[in-house]
């Protein structure tokens, strides 16, 4: 197979600048860059959750297999209900789910019915019991009440025979793992699931349970990726702390190369910082580093060590989420296979002024609440550098400034990137 080079990706986006790159030009050079995991394995319902479908799912059967009562009440012909005054039908008999379908009833009669039992022959209606009242062995429906059809389910109205009940690229959620099981699926084919080694570099990093010398930080990069990417569902490697030092930055990436299909370093990349890391990425595989024009995150590398996709993220925590829910997110999911599924964005309007430089892309921490006119709303948590992480654990979604805009004034909407499920 051959390989599209990242000098050749780069000469298909017009206005590529790797000193100064747009976000949106470096999202699609990313979506240009990543493979696909092509192994498929076959899993049973309940291991399926979160995995990627592999195939079309397609209905064997109709469901529901015959047409049903949604209610508990009498099933009738629709014919026999009166246009002018309240209708009066013979009760003949009982059907229950599960049950035989029932006999022909002559004109006049109708059956009484439990819901999800199927209709009796020639019925095409049913009256909820709580609208009617019995006179002896006849049922008394009120005028106006129904129209011919109402309250029946049609056989194959939820799927029908050969129709594609979930296509290929779904990642499977509670309700599909149902639908699947309507279906009489014991087992999915789906994607391999993605493998991720993730590394933190810097001598001034302490694993948790270290003593903390002068000038150093315990490293939260490494728990906040375990985060984002248990979310999406990934094996993790966790190859830990390594040190400013050429040999172990070369044993680690070979490691995280010979053992994953993407590589998430953090720290190493920024103008200024000792070179180790870059020059060590660029001895082992096809690298580029770039300056996006964006706030914050600027500093970037992407490429490839042998067959595993490298991103380099900045060493600053909130740098590092910010860059993982604008590059990273969507371009793992890709590669497990998944069918496009950006995170939602909203609109809500500023409840204070935001300042804003143009010329590149700001993603400002934000609280997104509901407005009083029902919209959405949504305030700044406070100091916005990108090493304050407690801001970002108040936040619950970004407010996304354009390349364009600039000042943003009280009242006005922008755009927000609600975090996943919009948890507080």
């Amino acid at each position: 197979m051959t390989t599209t080079s990242l000098q050749e990706i780069a000469s298909c986006l017009s206005g590529y600048d790797p000193q100064a790159l747009r976000v949106e030009l470096a999202q699609d050079f990313i979506a240009r860059l990543v493979p696909r995991v092509a192994a498929v394995e076959h899993l049973a319902l309940r291991s399926a959750l979160g995995r990627v479908l592999a195939e079309d799912i397609v209905s064997t059967i109709n469901v529901p297999a015959g047409d049903n009562s949604a209610m508990d009440g009498y099933a009738l012909r629709g014919s026999d209900l009166s246009a002018e005054g309240e209708t009066r039908l013979l009760v003949a008999g009982t059907s229950f789910a599960g049950g035989p379908a029932g006999h022909d009833l002559a004109p006049g009669q109708c059956q009484r019915i439990m819901t999800g039992a199927l209709m009796p022959p020639g019925l095409d209606t049913v009256v909820p019991q709580e609208f009617t009242r019995l006179d002896g062995d006849t049922v008394v429906i009120p005028a106006g009440l129904l129209r011919a059809g109402d309250n029946r389910r049609l056989a194959g109205e939820d799927l029908a025979l050969g129709q594609v009940a979930l296509a290929a690229g779904k990642r499977l959620r509670p309700a599909d793992l149902g639908l699947l099981a309507s279906l009489g699926r014991a087992e999915v084919p789906v994607r391999r699931r993605l493998r991720v080694a993730m590394l933190s570099t810097g001598d001034e990093l302490r694993s948790i349970g270290e003593p903390l010398s002068a000038g150093c930080v315990y490293d939260s990069n490494r728990y906040t990726l375990w985060a984002l990417l248990h979310q999406l569902g990934v094996d993790v490697l966790d190859l830990g702390v390594v040190r400013d030092d050429p040999g172990a930055l070369r044993a680690a990436f070979e490691t995280a190369a010979a053992s994953a299909d993407a590589i998430i370093s953090t720290g190493g990349v920024s103008v200024g910082e000792a070179d180790h890391t870059k020059r060590v990425m660029a001895e082992l595989g096809e690298v580029l580093f770039w300056k996006i024009a964006m706030r914050p995150g600027r500093p970037m590398a992407i490429g490839r060590i042998n067959e595993a996709i490298l991103f380099g993220l900045p060493g600053n925590p909130v740098a590092v989420m910010v860059t993982f829910y604008a590059f990273v997110r969507d371009a793992l999911l890709a590669m497990a296979g998944a069918a496009p599924h950006p995170l939602p964005w909203l609109r809500a309007a500023c409840l204070q002024p935001l300042r804003k430089k143009t010329g590149r892309t700001e993603y400002q921490r934000g609280i997104v609440s509901r407005a009083p006119d029902g919209g959405w709303q949504v305030q700044i948590t406070g100091n916005q550098g990108s090493g304050i992480l407690s801001s970002m654990s108040q936040a619950n979604g970004l407010v996304v400034l354009g390349h364009e805009q600039g000042d943003m004034a009280v009242g006005e909407l922008v755009d927000v990137m609600p975090f996943e499920g919009m948890n507080g």
